[in-house]
C-alpha cells in the first residue's frame, strides 16, 4: 500500500479509502489510485478491514452441479447484483449429494459469509441446524420448502409437472410416461416425478410408465438409454415427461433413431428451457423456471436483508409452459 501511495503521489489512508470506495475520496484521485496499483500489480488486502468491520464481502452459495446450463444461469445473475453492491459469491457444488451439501455449507460457513444460499428445500438435519445457527439470511431456492429455515425464491417443482401432465391429457394423451434420475439424490426431480403420478391419479390414468434415468444430471446419452427402456416396455406409450430437456433430446434421439415420428407418433415434454430445446427439431416443449431470475431476486433479497430492510420472505417465481413442436393433439 505504500508503493501505491508513493507512486500515486498520496497517502498510504487514501490509497486504502479509495479501494473501499469511501466517499471522501474524489474521483481523480481514486482513478489515479487505481492506476498506480495496476502498474504495480497491487492487489488491495482485505482481511484487515474485515476484521475491524466483522464484514467478509462475500456470500455463498451452493449448486447441485457446474455444468447445468440453468444454474449457470442463476449464478450468473446473482453475480451482477452482488457486483453492483461490492459483494463476491464462493461458491460450492454438491453434487446432488445431500451429504456433500452439509460438509460444503460447514466449510463456507467456517469463512463467515455475510449470507448463505443454497439449492432447495432438502437438506439433512446437520445442514439443517447448522444453517438455523448462522445468524445470518438463508435464502433457498429453486423449490418451495414445506419448512423454509429463512427466506425463499422458488417455485412448486410438482406443479409445474402437473402442468405438463395438463397439457398432455389436454392434447388426448393417456398413456404417458416419466423419465426422471434418482429420486434420493435430485430432490427436484423427485418433486417432479411426484407431481407427474399426482397429475397422472388426478386424470384416472395410470403412472406405471415410469423409467429411472439414473444418477443425476441425467446426460443426454442416458435420457436415450431412458427412452428406448420406455419404448421396449410400453411401445404403445403415446407421450413421455423427461427430467430435463437434455434427457428430452436425448428421448428424441431415440425416437428418430427408432423411425418414431415425433410428435406424430410420440409426444415429449422436457424441463428447464435450455437453449437446445429451442433449437432442436422439432423444437422441445418445456417448462422455463426462469433461472436468471430465481438468482436476481435471490441477490436482491441478500442485499436488502444485509441493509436492514423488512424484505419478503417468500418469493414465488412461477415457470412457463412452453408449448413446442415435440406436442401434438391426439389422435
Amino acid at each position: 500500500m505504500a508503493d501505491v501511495a508513493r507512486v500515486a503521489g498520496v497517502s498510504p489512508m487514501t490509497v486504502s479509502r479509495a479501494f473501499k470506495r469511501d466517499g471522501t475520496v474524489n474521483a481523480e484521485t481514486r482513478a489515479r489510485v487505481l492506476a498506480a496499483a495496476d502498474q504495480l500489480g497491487y492487489v488491495f488486502d482485505r482481511t484487515a478491514s474485515n476484521l475491524k468491520s466483522q464484514r467478509t464481502g462475500f456470500v455463498a452459495a451452493t449448486i447441485p452441479s457446474l455444468n447445468n446450463a440453468n444454474f449457470a444461469e442463476t449464478v450468473g445473475a446473482m453475480s451482477e447484483v452482488f457486483e453492483a453492491h461490492d459483494l463476491q459469491i464462493l461458491l460450492a457444488a454438491t453434487g446432488y449429494d445431500t451429504a456433500l451439501e452439509e460438509r460444503s455449507i460447514e466449510q463456507l460457513l467456517r469463512r463467515r459469509p455475510e449470507a448463505l444460499i443454497v439449492t432447495g428445500g432438502v437438506h439433512t438435519d446437520r445442514a439443517r441446524r447448522m444453517m438455523e445457527s448462522a445468524a445470518i439470511p438463508v435464502i433457498e431456492t429453486w423449490d418451495l420448502p414445506r419448512d423454509p429455515i429463512g427466506h425463499v425464491v422458488g417455485f412448486s417443482n410438482a406443479a409445474a409437472t402437473q402442468e405438463m401432465v395438463a397439457h398432455f391429457v389436454a392434447l388426448g394423451h393417456r398413456r404417458i410416461g416419466f423419465i426422471g434420475g434418482d429420486a434420493d439424490r435430485d430432490t427436484r426431480g423427485a418433486d417432479r416425478r411426484r407431481g407427474f403420478v399426482a397429475a397422472m391419479a388426478d386424470h384416472g390414468l395410470s403412472a406405471d410408465r415410469l423409467i429411472d434415468a439414473g444418477t443425476p444430471p441425467i446426460t443426454m446419452a442416458r435420457g436415450a438409454q431412458a427412452m428406448a427402456e420406455l419404448l421396449d416396455s410400453h411401445p404403445d406409450t403415446e407421450a413421455v415427461i423427461c427430467v430435463s430437456d437434455l434427457s428430452a433430446f436425448g428421448a428424441l434421439t431415440e425416437c428418430q433413431r427408432r423411425g418414431i415420428a415425433v410428435p406424430d407418433a410420440v409426444s415429449l415434454g422436457g424441463f428447464g428451457a435450455y437453449d437446445i430445446s429451442a433449437i432442436s427439431v422439432p423444437t422441445i416443449t418445456t417448462v422455463d423456471a426462469h433461472a436468471r431470475r430465481i438468482g436476481e431476486e435471490a441477490a436482491r433479497l441478500v442485499v436488502a436483508l444485509m441493509a436492514g430492510e423488512n424484505a419478503q420472505g417468500r418469493i414465488e417465481v412461477p415457470p412457463r409452459l412452453l408449448v413446442r413442436g415435440t406436442s401434438r393433439p391426439g389422435v
